[in-house]
């Protein structure tokens, strides 16, 4: 039976004929005798654990070369000089046609409390998201929302910024605009829950003392919920899966091109 409009569909359906919904695994496949703190923690799916450990892995390489390069503080704060070299967002070598900083910033993370939240809040985050978009989706949101966040970033200011959470409130925008297209009261609820998530960052962000770029969450959030609006108003039957797994994999192109464009800069800057 569909979750959402309740008529009868078969096991193998992956989408309800009736009302287009996306559907998960049914409860009897859900059953993991290993669940942690009894279901507490979520699940962390497939891309979400991909992107945890390739933001942990680059954050390790920062601080190894921070530290080499005599930074006593590198454990917990990398600083300016190598994160730029790691492809940090900069205003004047984005001016100068390093777009690819806007992509490369989104994985990179200045100090150890720095990563720790965004994984944190990915880890959550991102298997509500992966479960309810899928996979391709998500890396799609992800990757528009990052570019989306860090180019607002770098029209409001031309300082140095790096971090997930250009692509973490991406994934907000993508609940929030999961909640409008579900014309329920489940719909609603998720609306109203990961809107109260994207207004209780931004004004984290407004306190003194924090160093966060607001300018990346509200691109990442817009950038997010545009593409996710489409995602949901576009057939999800698969002839538009094709078209999102295109999309993803156009991504994550694009993502290997930016990095290959880091590590020749990088190879000219250390010279």
């Amino acid at each position: 039976m569909c979750p959402n409009c309740r008529a009868f569909i078969t096991t193998d359906d992956k989408v309800c004929p009736y009302c287009d919904m996306r559907l998960g695994p049914r409860a009897i496949e859900l059953r993991d005798p290993g669940a942690l703190v009894g279901g507490l923690i979520p699940h962390a799916r497939f891309l979400t654990m991909v992107l945890l450990v390739f933001n942990s892995g680059l954050y390790a390489a920062t601080m190894l070369y921070s530290m080499n390069a005599g930074n006593p503080s590198a454990l917990t704060d990398i600083d300016v000089r190598t994160l730029l070299l790691f492809g940090g967002k900069y205003g004047p070598a984005i001016k100068v046609g390093q777009w690819w900083r806007l992509i490369t910033a989104g994985f990179l993370h200045g100090g150890i409390m720095h990563i720790l939240m965004n994984s944190w809040v990915l880890f959550d985050l991102g298997a509500a998201v992966e479960e309810t978009f899928g996979a391709a989706r998500m890396w799609v949101i992800y990757f528009v929302a990052t570019v989306a966040g860090f180019a607002l970033s770098n029209w409001w200011s031309m300082n140095p910024s790096v971090g997930a959470s250009a692509g973490i409130f991406g994934l907000i925008g993508a609940m929030i605009a999961y909640g409008m297209l579900k014309s329920s009261a489940a719909g609603q609820l998720i609306r109203t829950h990961y809107t109260r998530w994207a207004l209780y960052g931004l004004i984290i962000g407004l306190l003194p003392g924090f160093r966060i770029d607001n300018a990346a969450h509200i691109g990442g959030l817009v950038g997010g919920f545009v593409v996710s609006y489409l995602a949901g108003i576009i057939n999800l039957r698969s002839a538009a899966d094709h078209v999102w797994n295109g999309l993803a994999a156009l991504s994550v192109l694009a993502t290997a091109w930016a990095f290959l464009q880091m590590f020749l800069t990088f190879q000219e800057y250390t010279k």
